[in-house]
């Protein structure tokens, strides 16, 4: 039964954590230098204006590292209505679904020993009105993830901005070299991460922190080994992206979360 709960999650999550390891490693894009001779729509008008923000705002500021630091927390900070957004959705739904539970298995149970097509049929129809009397649409539920996939191409951007700017390679920040493996950052950036995954854990009921924690300490995992094999900009980027997160969760678990669970009945007519 765990096993099967653990394959669910990950099936429901599938485009995420295939994205996600495409973010992490790179692959499916060239790492080539980026200029404005660049061919082709994500080089030519995502990537390139990332990588030309870059070196602009680095003109400014006179740091590299400084100019990543300030364009990761614009990018979070814009990002930031659409995730609370999405997470006050995935909570209102979680909620809707406790009060619904009791009557679900009831129904579920009314047709257990029936078998055929019509009863399927007649019990898909009682679970239907039953989801219209709560209120509760799960494909809309299911919309509350599009904030997250709206928001890839501009991270995959970003990204992939870092690592096909060549400048970036040859300044330092504090004290490392941005474009030599730094171990201190890794451990940094790795540690980051693994606490997000704990907080991200917090007031989920104990089964599914168990199901949960697998997906939620591989990002740290996957960080650790790619850093360790790339340059210090890339632990930066994603220590400083982690961190952001980190504070974010953290919020939103303590005010958003919360609200919700402790008046559901006013958050779900909101």
């Amino acid at each position: 039964m765990g096993k099967n709960n653990v394959l669910t999650i990950i099936k429901k999550y599938r485009l995420l954590i295939i994205f996600s390891l495409l973010f992490l490693t790179g692959c499916g894009t060239e790492i080539t230098p980026i200029d404005g001779s660049s061919t082709g729509i994500f080089d030519h008008y995502f990537i390139y204006p990332f990588s030309l923000l870059i070196k602009t705002l680095a003109n400014i500021l006179g740091s590299y590292g400084l100019s990543i630091i300030i364009i990761t927390l614009a990018i979070r900070l814009v990002l930031l209505p659409f995730m609370m957004k999405q997470m006050k959705a995935s909570q209102i739904g979680q909620e809707k679904m406790k009060i619904m539970k009791p009557e679900m298995e009831q129904i579920q149970e009314k047709y257990r020993s029936k078998k055929g097509t019509d009863h399927q049929l007649d019990m898909q129809k009682e679970l239907t009105a039953l989801y219209k009397k709560h209120q509760y649409n799960p494909f809309q539920m299911a919309a509350g993830c599009l904030p997250m996939l709206i928001q890839l191409p501009f991270l995959f951007a970003f990204y992939y901005a870092i690592r096909r700017t060549p400048e970036i390679s040859a300044q330092s920040f504090l004290w490392f070299d941005l474009g030599q493996t730094d171990i201190i950052l890794v451990l940094i950036a790795v540690a980051i991460y693994f606490l997000q995954a704990k907080v991200s854990l917090i007031g989920l009921p104990e089964t599914q922190k168990k199901q949960m924690a697998i997906l939620g300490y591989f990002s740290p995992v996957m960080i650790g080994v790619i850093s360790l094999n790339s340059p210090a900009v890339l632990p930066l980027y994603w220590a400083v992206g982690g961190l952001f997160v980190l504070l974010q969760t953290l919020y939103m678990k303590k005010f958003l979360t919360n609200g919700v669970t402790k008046d559901p009945k006013k958050a779900l007519q909101e």
